[in-house]
């Protein structure tokens, strides 16, 4: 059954332009950085206090100065506190510091924090095992026959001048890819009304990952007819979808997401084998080789060519040639049809052909 996967699309359209990047290559270095840069710290409850420091909510963690907190680290604080987080934002930093000190919960685990220079980027439990960005992207380098779609450009109303499908903020990782060069044939079936037909699909995946909590790791795995502008995958078939949470076995989660890559190669390499295997098979094998030309006429007809059709490519020594010829014949000849429904309906036809030569 084939789907329309829009959740590319979803984030085309949420992200600011500083979170896009025009490469995979550029996403890994950008990521390889932000790792570098940032740092993990275990504090005890005790030695974490919220503190006004000069007008301003901050986190003193028993640092040199107070840290300052994102919006998704402030939003993890209170969620820990247990305390609503539009109600704190009313409050003065000085009364909001002493009402999140007060509801702290205290206890022997200390309490995760993962600080990039004097911010505060996310703020954990001990049951939280963090999963870089960068080490997604280092099993996603290793199929390089996948880039990301093409470009959007915006408008200066929307300020959206680069949308290439990788994006990377403060809070999480999404990676949109396709192998454009890697298409192949499917049969097209339908279990209920019996309709069947052959059409070209091409390989392709999502993966996400937050390095602060904010979603799973995750793949998507899929094989795609059209891509729009907007990033719609349109008629998808053979979707499959894995996700792990960060917990102690996250990294366990890289291994399957290589497999379901891998498995994405292998079927796209089996199916493109199976298809110049056919094409060559097709060259080398007459349609019809003893058949008078009305034999010949007939044949065709039994798959399905109409009679007007199967004419124009049985000359009239009733010599075909190869099932090669055959198909090649006709599809150019169904290029003159009129409507696309009835032109579409004859190629699947045609394409049918192809199978007398296995």
């Amino acid at each position: 059954m084939k789907q329309n996967l829009t959740r590319a699309s979803d984030e085309l359209f949420k992200r600011r332009p500083d979170e896009c990047f025009e490469s995979l290559n550029a996403l890994a270095a950008h990521c390889d950085a932000v790792r570098e840069e940032s740092g993990e710290t275990w504090p005890p409850p005790s030695a974490v206090r919220p503190v006004d420091a000069d007008g301003r909510l901050m986190l003193d963690a028993g640092s040199v100065a107070p840290l300052g907190l994102s919006d998704w680290s402030f939003s993890q604080l209170c969620a820990m506190c247990g305390v609503s987080k539009p109600t704190i934002n009313r409050l003065t930093p000085k009364t909001a510091g002493t009402a999140l000190l007060e509801t702290l919960p205290r206890g022997d685990k200390p309490i995760q924090l993962l600080t990039t220079g004097n911010d505060v980027r996310s703020v954990h439990g001990t049951a939280y095992t963090r999963l870089w960005n960068a080490e997604l992207l280092d099993v996603v380098l290793e199929f390089g026959d996948f880039r990301p779609p093409a470009s959007r450009h915006g408008s200066e109303e929307d300020n959206d001048d680069l949308s290439t499908g990788l994006y990377c903020g403060e809070q999480d990782m999404f990676c949109f890819l396709i192998d454009p060069d890697g298409w192949v044939d499917l049969d097209c079936r339908d279990p209920e009304t019996g309709w069947s037909r052959t059409e070209r699909f091409a390989p392709g995946f999502f993966v996400w990952n937050s390095e602060v909590g904010r979603r799973s790791l995750g793949v998507q795995t899929f094989w795609y007819q059209h891509i729009c502008q907007n990033h719609i995958v349109w008629d998808a078939v053979e979707v499959a979808e894995f996700s792990r949470k960060h917990t102690a076995n996250v990294r366990n989660g890289l291994d399957e997401i290589r497999l379901r890559i891998d498995a994405l190669v292998k079927r796209r390499d089996e199916r493109r084998d199976a298809f110049a295997d056919t094409m060559r098979t097709a060259m080398q094998t007459r349609f019809a080789p003893d058949a008078t030309r009305e034999k010949a006429v007939k044949a065709l007809q039994k798959e399905g060519i109409p009679a007007a059709l199967a004419k124009q490519v049985v000359p009239e020594s009733g010599k075909a040639g190869t099932l090669f010829d055959v198909v090649d014949k006709l599809t150019r000849l169904t290029g003159k049809t009129v409507f696309a429904g009835d032109r579409a309906e004859l190629d699947a036809k045609i394409g049918r052909l192809l199978a007398l030569a296995v």
